[in-house]
């Protein structure tokens, strides 16, 4: 594919995302200024932030930080582009969130303060955010659907509402929207709490998690019932994971997944409820409790959603490493949130891309800049490449690997040279 095609492709399907139906209504200025960003995102070879937009684009930086302000429906756009991604699958699709932790220094931006950090497995000093996005178990893939800053308060209103409450809030706020993909809603283990999973299900959804591995279950009751007044058991023994009875539970094949893996429904004690239990037992000893807070819901299904939860994380890498996520210096409520959604999006559009062109999007990101400077040469020259004639001395001077201490106008200056002297381009 000719290199300089790229950036064509990524702005289709950046306008496509914005023309679905019920997606961002925006003025025709707004979108194009909104398009611009989510292509700047890709080509700027360091940090992501308005200052180097306003070097690399062709506004000035006051207008990117003006344009942040502005309100887009993220979540319709990613909506759209995670249907598109997903139109190969065959439709078995979950809900995902996670939070995120975003270093951040000072003291004066909003909602700033302590928060975990996974990668440092210690709490520090920044922002936080929950990312909700949608898997696809078939393909398992994942694409990333909104970024909700954690905007907790201190003092009396902390005291009133924890911050598992907060996430469940934030769930309800789009449930309706969210409820169009899918009802099953997977998170890691630290959202396998009571409080929470009640909240979730009285919006409708299931939720498929890990609980404890010294978790309180048991059997679940299959005697006969007494006859005696009040309510009927519902548990039986306690199941001693490390010597389950066979007898009560189903094996599962799990294909090429090391240890074994047993089925069954279970009563959670921590839960207060029946579930549908996977035990997994590795080969190192160590058990994984999954469960699903839908009991009717097979094991093999339940460890399939729960495993391809882990690709949320690789969105939360790639965006962070190649899409400005934590890049924004911004100290504005909506412009910090303008920049985390505009990253999931730019990450979804480059998704796309990658599954089309079978690459990384470590290697997309480098030819999208390379077609960039290209670009950049030709609207200097002002002149109309016959593509044609030159498409194989367009690709050889864009290789993938470029020298990034370099700045644009020494690479625009040597091109220049080339192309004039070396490789001969026909205008």
């Amino acid at each position: 594919m000719l290199i300089t095609n790229l950036i064509s492709r990524y702005m289709r399907l950046c306008k496509a995302a914005f023309s679905a139906e019920d997606g961002a209504k925006l003025n025709k200025s707004i979108q194009t200024n909104v398009m611009e960003m989510l292509f700047l995102l890709m080509v700027i070879p360091r940090k992501c932030n308005f200052t180097q937009m306003g070097r690399y684009g062709k506004r000035v930086e006051q207008c990117y930080r003006q344009t942040a302000e502005r309100s887009v429906n993220w979540l319709e756009m990613n909506m759209w582009l995670s249907a598109f991604a997903f139109k190969q699958g065959k439709g078995r699709n979950a809900i995902v969130i996670d939070p995120s932790f975003i270093k951040k220094a000072g003291k004066h931006t909003p909602y700033v303060g302590t928060f975990w950090s996974g990668c440092a497995g210690a709490v520090k000093h920044g922002l936080e955010i929950l990312g909700i996005g949608v898997i696809d178990m078939d393909l398992h893939e994942c694409m990333m659907l909104k970024a909700v800053q954690t905007t907790l308060e201190k003092g009396e209103k902390k005291k009133e509402m924890s911050l598992y409450d907060w996430y469940a809030k934030v769930l309800e706020d789009d449930k309706v929207t969210l409820q169009r993909i899918c009802k099953v809603l997977v998170a890691d283990s630290a959202f396998s709490k009571r409080p929470f999973i009640d909240k979730v299900m009285k919006m409708g959804f299931h939720v498929v998690s890990r609980l404890r591995h010294d978790a309180a279950l048991f059997y679940t009751w299959d005697g006969k019932p007494t006859g005696k007044p009040g309510r009927p058991r519902v548990k039986g023994d306690k199941i001693d994971v490390r010597n389950i009875d066979i007898s009560k539970v189903n094996e599962l094949d799990l294909g090429e997944t090391s240890g074994k893996a047993y089925a069954l429904k279970a009563w959670c004690k921590s839960l207060h409820r029946v579930v549908s239990l996977v035990i997994h037992e590795l080969p190192n000893g160590s058990r994984c409790l999954y469960f699903c807070t839908d009991e009717n819901m097979s094991g093999r299904d339940v460890v399939e959603y729960y495993t391809t939860r882990f690709q949320e994380e690789f969105c939360f890498r790639d965006a962070k490493q190649f899409l400005g996520l934590t890049d924004c210096q911004a100290r504005d409520k909506r412009k910090l949130n303008f920049a985390f959604n505009s990253s999931f999006t730019a990450l979804n559009v480059a998704k796309i891309m990658c599954k089309e062109h079978e690459t990384s999007i470590g290697r997309l990101k480098a030819q999208m800049i390379n077609a960039y400077y290209a670009q950049r040469i030709i609207d200097v020259f002002e002149k109309n490449p016959n593509t044609p004639i030159n498409k194989e001395r367009i690709n050889y001077c864009c290789p993938v690997k470029i020298n990034r201490k370099l700045c644009i106008p020494l690479l625009i200056g040597v091109a220049a040279v080339l192309l004039i002297q070396g490789l001969g381009f026909q205008f």
